[in-house]
């Protein structure tokens, strides 16, 4: 996003350059707001926000002005104010008045062209964390997870507002090579560090009955399966059972068997949950071992509730003995009802 005080170096550059250099061009504009020039000829193009003075014969340049219009244009759809209604909004908060009619854009066409997240029908807050991540908006993306946090919890922001951004991301990653591999890592990291500051911190009690204090509980022991690298669903689910005030251990990424086994005999939790992202990994004979661990002395050994998670383990093929739970929901409902019973 464009910071409000010009940069020195640029305030020199214009002063010193001629009168038809007054301002930036437009990829300069666009690399300020973290958009494609595509983006803001779109803009200009369909909702009239463009530069306020134009000579004939010139490049089109944008003045602090102008790019204070942008700047309004690019937090409102990031907060999923249509664009039309962004554009209308930008334009009178700087009074500039209302943007003029446009010829109507060819069907099916989109402000930003092929660089817009295909989100589907999905929660404003959604919406908007998809084009902050387009744009690389990092403050603006902090923005959205901590208030949706904050207003949903852990499970219904990861849900409705996380992963469905997160799969647009991938989706557009697939289909158009490395491109959106920017794109995909900020928005992981920012998603990750939201999720962790819940887990890791103060804890607090959304739902389901308060822990019992007369008895300690059991933590949960949450791990990826061999060669699994995908950690944010352990992530979510870890800040969901802080919000439960529930004790959890994270050992995260790709496992090994023999380090797996040996956490769950030194910690004794009372429920393990294993996540599996790709079915190679969805390794059924470790799940077995997992549920055959016990530890204790004689007459009062304990054995974990083990939950196989994620679409590793395919439908149909359940490892025994476990239970598979297909929402986060429902997984921390029953790593809840496991470790307080």
């Amino acid at each position: 996003m464009v910071t409000s005080g010009a940069d020195p170096l640029e305030a020199e550059r214009v002063e010193l350059g001629p009168p038809e250099e007054v301002g930036l061009p437009t990829g300069g504009v666009a690399q300020r707001l973290g958009v494609s020039p595509t983006t803001v000829r779109s803009w200009e193009r369909r909702y009239g926000i463009g530069p306020a003075h134009r000579e004939a014969g010139h490049h089109r340049r944008w003045s602090p002005q102008d790019i204070a219009v942008l700047e309004a244009m690019c937090r409102l759809t990031a907060r999923g104010v249509p664009p039309g209604e962004a554009a209308r909004a930008a334009l009178a908060e700087r009074g500039v008045g209302q943007a003029p009619e446009r010829p109507k854009a060819e069907p099916g066409g989109r402000p930003g062209g092929s660089r817009a997240l295909r989100v589907g029908a999905v929660r404003p807050e959604c919406r908007g964390l998809a084009r902050a991540a387009v744009r690389l908006d990092a403050p603006e993306v902090v923005r959205i997870l901590g208030q949706a946090v904050e207003a949903l919890g852990a499970v219904e922001a990861w849900t409705e507002v996380m992963m469905p951004a997160l799969r647009a991301v991938g989706r557009k990653w697939a289909a158009d090579g490395e491109q959106y591999v920017e794109v995909e890592h900020l928005l992981s990291w920012h998603v990750s560090t939201a999720l962790r500051g819940v887990a890791v911190g103060p804890a607090r009690s959304r739902s389901g009955p308060p822990v019992p204090p007369d008895r300690p509980v059991p933590p949960v022991l949450l791990a990826a399966v061999p060669g699994e690298q995908h950690t944010l669903p352990l992530e979510a689910t870890a800040a969901a059972l802080a919000e439960r005030g529930l004790p959890f251990r994270m050992l995260g990424a790709a496992v090994p068997p023999r380090a797996l086994l040996d956490a769950v005999r030194r910690i004794g939790p009372g429920a393990v949950m294993l996540w599996s992202q790709d079915r190679r990994g969805a390794d059924h004979e470790l799940v077995a071992r997992v549920c055959g661990c016990a530890w204790g002395q004689r007459g009062s050994r304990g054995a974990p509730v083990v939950l196989a998670v994620g679409p590793g383990w395919a439908r149909g093929a359940t490892p025994a003995g476990t239970e598979s739970p297909r929402t986060l929901a429902a997984a921390v409902d029953l790593l809840e009802q496991a470790v307080t019973r």
